[in-house]
């Protein structure tokens, strides 16, 4: 800065001299004198400014200093302020694990109260629902099968597929045939007698129902019929006798109707039953050779009342037949060897399968289209091979609910 002002002056006393007269005119006394008078007017001036170029300097090195001190002061403090803020991260860093470890062990409470809640309320639910399923059973009958006592042929017919019954729980002695596994006629018969002996009057009535049946699952019941509608899938029909009209239907979930109930009986899917606890239907669940699936129906609205996965396979069986709320499957190799019972399910528990002794049939030349069981004569009844069959049942009393 101070040699920019130095060439400044020069440059000031050049121009001064450019303007200055000829040399024949420096003689002249006045003119001397005028040119020494601008001469010390212009050192005067450069005093001036080399003054004041010093006092610029002098204050530029004071402006030059505070500055240095002022970003040393500045640099300290941005190092004090970096400090502070780092530590002031760690804190709050240290602060949001604590409160994420707190926030986890809420929710590890939160799942361990609702984990108990669940489980509290499923123990409920169970508990709930086993005591609805033995007052739903609670009747008066606690017999177990043990055996087969007998077996009585009660006639012979020529029809290898069928089912013959009586009311399961009217006094009625009325007796009803359906023959083959499809058809819409069913034969009375006034009692057992009049359809040993052909011969016998009262001839039998035939009745043509207003809908065919299908399989051989069908089951009378306080004077209706309850059968499997021919055609369709799952359609369960409530027949009154007497009008001879539908009086209800239902349709049967759970996979009925999609697969045989039983491997070698070909034309039934869902089979009915009646026991001293009013109606069920058996079927098989979903897959080739499922399970059985067993469900109680209220006959009077033909409303489901429960239903029961069983372990009993359809695969081997040929028929099933309820006894006090027990379910027991019978099994064979389809051919003239053995008619045994080697499944039996309990919803209440208290038969134990490995207790049991070993129930067998008596040997029959070909496997049971239907085997049903009357409460009310405490006996089964069943189709083999166009004869039609009574076994009389050996029974003792269940083990008491613990």
């Amino acid at each position: 800065m101070m040699l920019a002002l130095r060439r400044a002056c020069i440059f000031r006393a050049l121009v001064f001299m450019a303007f200055l007269p000829p040399p024949q005119c420096a003689q002249d006394p006045a003119m001397v004198h005028y040119i020494y008078q601008r001469f010390q007017v212009l050192e005067q001036g450069l005093q001036k400014c080399t003054q004041a170029t010093r006092a610029y300097i002098q204050d530029f090195q004071e402006f030059s200093k505070n500055i240095s001190t002022m970003l040393g002061r500045c640099h300290t403090y941005t190092s004090e302020y970096k400090s502070a803020v780092h530590n002031l991260a760690l804190r709050v860093e240290r602060a949001q694990r604590e409160i994420d470890y707190l926030e986890y062990l809420r929710e590890a409470d939160l799942c361990v109260e609702s984990e108990d809640k669940m489980l509290a309320e499923k123990l409920v639910q169970e508990a709930e629902e086993e005591e609805r399923i033995r007052t739903l059973l609670n009747a008066s009958c606690d017999n177990m099968l043990i055996g087969i006592k007998s077996l009585k042929i009660v006639k012979k017919t020529m029809d290898t597929d069928g089912s013959w019954m009586k009311d399961a729980v009217s006094d009625s002695p009325k007796v009803y045939v359906f023959i083959g596994s499809r058809n819409n006629t069913v034969w009375e018969f006034a009692n057992i007698r009049a359809f040993m002996e052909d011969s016998t009057k009262p001839a039998p009535r035939k009745l043509i129902l207003t809908h065919s049946w299908q399989g051989t699952g069908q089951v009378i019941y306080k004077g209706f019929l309850f059968f499997h509608s021919q055609g369709t899938l799952n359609e369960i029909i409530k027949y009154n006798l007497q009008k001879r009209i539908v009086e209800d239907r239902m349709l049967l979930f759970g996979g009925a109707g999609r697969a045989l109930a039983y491997q070698h009986s070909p034309s039934t899917y869902i089979d009915l039953a009646v026991d001293e606890h009013g109606l069920w239907a058996i079927h098989s669940g979903p897959g080739i050779h499922g399970h059985l699936v067993l469900t109680k129906i209220e006959p009077d609205t033909l409303g489901v009342e429960h239903s029961w996965d069983t372990p009993c396979r359809s695969q081997d069986a040929e028929a099933s037949f309820l006894l006090c709320g027990v379910l027991y499957v019978v099994y064979s190799s389809g051919g003239q060897g053995a008619h045994r019972i080697t499944c039996v399910y309990d919803p209440l528990g208290t038969i134990i399968e490995e207790n049991l002794p070993n129930l067998f049939f008596p040997r029959r030349p070909r496997s049971h289209s239907m085997i049903h069981y009357n409460p009310r004569d405490k006996q089964l009844y069943a189709w083999n091979d166009g004869n039609q069959i009574i076994y009389k049942l050996q029974t003792k009393r269940k083990q008491p609910l613990q």
